[in-house]
């Protein structure tokens, strides 16, 4: 049986970055899910995607770190931390250099996460749920019927 083409090697350790992101992943993890040697794959990736693994990871981190500071009111070390940086220092000035704005600037320029907050699907339901109505048999006139309707 044929070989898959080295981009689909290049994928799932594209696919390992995008689901593992927050963990301590090392250029050997991203090459051993890639099946090849760390020089090589460093190469074929950047090669493929424009951008070295380890920049492709901090790429990923970053993206997450902007959706959290938009959606949520955790703390920017917090969220530092939860995308698997471990400096508040260089996630500021990585940051910055991505998004042109420190995380606490980027932050303030969108609405408050309170403002988002998610109401439960069953919550909803029961206040946009009809009122309930009494089934009634109308007449001809629009009027209702007081007895059994006429045979």
């Amino acid at each position: 049986m044929p070989s898959p083409p080295p981009a689909r090697h290049l994928l799932r350790a594209k696919d390992l970055v995008d689901a593992r992101f927050a963990e301590p992943l090392t250029v050997d993890d991203m090459a051993s899910a890639a099946g090849l040697s760390r020089a090589h794959f460093s190469r074929a990736f950047a090669a493929t995607f424009g951008e070295s693994p380890h920049a492709y990871l901090q790429t990923r981190r970053l993206e997450r770190a902007a959706a959290m500071l938009r959606t949520t009111d955790r703390s920017v070390a917090d969220i530092c931390m939860s995308v698997g940086l471990s400096s508040v220092g260089s996630f500021t000035t990585s940051f910055s250099r991505a998004f042109g704005t420190t995380p606490t600037a980027y932050r303030a320029s969108f609405p408050p996460a309170r403002a988002f907050v998610p109401v439960p699907t069953c919550v909803m339901r029961l206040f946009t749920r009809p009122a309930p109505t009494t089934r009634t048999d109308k007449t001809a006139q629009g009027k209702k019927s007081v007895g059994p309707p006429d045979s």
